[in-house]
């Protein structure tokens, strides 16, 4: 019995993981295009906002819950499972946690409470915003891909561990 509630916990973890590089593939695929395309004022306006109900979202729960979901497990994998399976679990872990999780708090959160702090006509906030679409989206592209093979490593190893 433990170890089909292992496999649901990995599965599961690969599934919100999933869930959560789609959101991010949305935003670098065409959300971000679509506000570099509008007038800058607009694009501001409508990131600003974004960047604000994040807050309260669903999509919050998951990417933060995820962070001690991610460790977790693969502090299990290291400590509680041998073979190839181990491996594929922790590497999964730690890929969401470091390339999702990390580049979050140190990329993504700093340029956008700088953004939303700004005047939303003002000149430096135009300046600023031809920066801020182009790195921000070069770091959104790093988390589609680190939650994305995040939640592929654990599908593999639950296949494994199955």
């Amino acid at each position: 019995m433990t170890h089909m509630i292992e496999v649901t916990v990995f599965v599961s973890a690969a599934l919100v993981m999933a869930l959560v590089a789609g959101v991010f593939l949305a935003f670098s695929d065409f959300v971000m295009r679509s506000l570099w395309g509008a007038t800058p004022e607009t694009g501001i306006e409508a990131m600003q906002k974004i960047n604000r109900e994040v807050y309260g979202s669903a999509f919050l729960v998951a990417l933060l819950g995820l962070a001690p979901v991610s460790l977790g497990l693969a502090g299990y994998a290291h400590w509680g499972m041998d073979g190839p399976a181990a491996g594929w679990i922790i590497a999964g872990g730690l890929i969401y946690f470091g390339g999702t999780i990390l580049v979050t708090m140190l990329g993504n959160v700093p340029m956008n409470k700088r953004l939303d702090l700004m005047v939303l006509t003002a000149p430096e906030t135009v300046s600023y915003w031809q920066v801020y679409a182009r790195r921000w989206t070069r770091w959104n592209h790093l988390r589609t891909v680190a939650s994305a093979i995040g939640a592929a490593c654990l599908l593999i190893g639950s296949v494994l561990y199955a």
